[in-house]
Parts: C-alpha cells; structure tokens; sequence
C-alpha cells in the first residue's frame, strides 16, 4: 500500500488547519499538570463514601451475593478492576495507540499526511507516553496495597488486538493499526467521561480527569484524520477497513472471562456466584448492547465521515446491531 503524493482532492485544502490538538503547551496534561498521582494518607478514609472505581462500570457488584459479602469484598474486587484497567491502558497507549500514531507521523497511510496532522500526531504520541506513565505509577500503588500479584502480563484484549493484526495481509497493516488507534480512542474519550462522574479515590479522581482532557481532543483529532483519510481509500480498502472496524469494536466491549473468574473467586465469592456472573456479562446480546451504547461517539464519527453513505456499511453495522436498521 504506498501512500498517495497528494490530498484527497475531495477534502478542502482548509482541513489542513484542522488537524491540531489545540493549545497544546497549555492544555496537555504532561505539560501543565500538577497531580502526583500518590494515593492519598487518608485513603480508608475516602473509601467510605467514595470508589475505587465506579460502580457503574462494575455491575456485577450490585449482584445480591456481593452486597452481602460485605464493603471490604466490594472495595478489594473494585481495586482488582481498577488495577487490570491500568495495567491494560498501560499496554493500550504504547503497544496499540501509539503504534496508530507512528503510521501517521511515518507517513504509512494511503494518503497525503498535512504537516499540522504530523506535528499533532508527534504530540499525542507524547501524551499516550505520559497517561501510560501514570496509569502504571498509581497500579503499582494500589497492587501493593492490596497484595494483587497474578496480574496478567498480556491482558485479553490487547492479545486479540495483536492478534487481529497478525492475520493482516501485509499490505493492509498500516491501515489497520491506524483504525485500532481510531476505535480506541473515540471510545475512550466517553468511558473516561462517565467514570469521572462517580465520587472516587481523589488521585484515582485526579488521573481519569487528566486522561478525560486529553482524550477529548485526541478523539476529535483521530476522528477527523479518519474522515479525511475515508475519502483516499479504494473501495477495496474500504471494504476491508468496514469488516476490520466492525470487529474491533466489538472486541473493545467484551470481557475478560478468565480474569473475571479469578479475580472474583480471589475475593472469595461462590463459584456458582461467579459463574452467573459472568455468564451474564459474557452474553453476545449483552456484549452487542454494550458496544451501541459505548460506542457512539465512534459510529458518530463514521457517519459523519459518510461511511454509512455506503449501503452495504449501513447492512453490515444494522445486521451486528450497532445502528438501527
């Protein structure tokens, strides 16, 4: 796949000015944030009346046998969650998103890369370095505390990624890793604004709000790189990139199984408990529900970038139970 010697004559010449992440030096986390992200001396304190991580997130806590274990089990398997969602992020920003990036900064892509894409793209990279920094800063504290020791060294998601990847056609890759980066982060921007609603741990409260302002412009920026980009490519590319965006999504709303059971028999809970649990979570209905709901801001972006223009994308996302028919 060779990139293009020019822009998409469909895209104005104006949208080079577009491709920015605003005012960087006074807006980025790395460079204006002043958060340590060291769990606070009083943190049993806090956690009477706040979270680990919110509840929203964890609905399997409201299960009536986890509610009568006690706030003890609820707090330690709220950490447990917490820690696998660093540790996750962790490995998210530099083995997935950034690797989006560089096809971007590298010029990989079949398309004309706008210098102001470049240099924005250079930045974000910078900010991913730096919410992997501090999502592995608080994990550690938070591991130690509560003695968490069988974290996974690949959590499950980011090995399908990998491995969605490695069954790429060689050509293709460039493009994949960048629509892996494009899913990733406009579906992030609005799980760190939900989880910024709930009452939390203040340096847990402290990082997901300097992630949430970051993110925001790194979704709006990776949703227009794709509209611009949408309009170079090929129908065979495009046809490719549909079932590819189709699949990933969906494996960016299913679960951990494995690391579920284990953290809930960890805490001590039933194991005809934990198998309701997660055959509940673990459901495709519930997994198809979850990616509607969780990705809009993704579907958003694709139609506005025309890709449900396209009758066959719209058949093909109607049929998954992403859009309305």
């Amino acid at each position: 796949m060779s990139a293009l010697p020019c822009a998409p004559m469909e895209a104005p010449a104006a949208w080079a000015l577009r491709f920015t992440l605003g005012d960087w030096n006074n807006r980025a986390s790395v460079r204006t944030s002043q958060h340590d992200f060291l769990l606070p001396e009083d943190v049993e304190q806090q956690l009477e009346t706040r979270h680990w991580f919110p509840p929203a997130f964890l609905p399997y806590l409201a299960h009536p046998a986890i509610q009568a274990a006690g706030a003890a089990v609820r707090h330690r398997l709220a950490a447990n969650h917490l820690v696998h969602f660093l540790d996750y992020t962790t490995l998210l920003e530099h083995r997935i998103v950034n690797r989006a990036v560089e096809t971007i900064i590298h010029g990989e892509l079949p398309a004309y890369i706008p210098a102001r894409m470049k240099n924005a793209a250079l930045q974000l990279y910078t900010d991913e370095g730096y919410h992997a920094l501090f999502s592995n800063r608080l994990a550690e504290q938070i591991a130690s505390r509560y003695a968490i020791v069988d974290r996974p060294v690949m959590p499950l998601r980011i090995s399908r990624l990998n491995s969605l990847i490695a069954r790429t056609p060689q050509g293709n890759r460039p493009l994949a890793w960048f629509l892996l980066g494009f899913v990733s982060e406009t579906i992030i921007a609005r799980e760190l604004l939900d989880a910024c609603r709930d009452s939390l741990v203040s340096s847990v409260s402290d990082m997901l709000r300097d992630h949430l302002a970051d993110e925001a412009r790194h979704s709006r920026y990776f949703a227009e790189v794709f509209h611009y980009l949408w309009l170079t490519l090929n129908s065979r590319q495009r046809t490719f990139s549909a079932k590819l965006l189709l699949e990933v999504i969906g494996l960016f709303f299913e679960v951990d199984p494995r690391w579920l059971q284990q953290s809930l028999r960890g805490a001590g809970i039933a194991e005809s408990t934990i198998k309701e649990i997660v055959d509940g979570l673990a459901d495709a209905q519930a997994s198809r529900q979850r990616a509607k709901t969780g990705a809009t801001a993704t579907l958003d972006a694709l139609k506005n970038a025309g890709f449900f223009a396209l009758p066959d994308n719209q058949k093909l996302f109607a049929k998954a139970g992403l859009i309305d028919g």
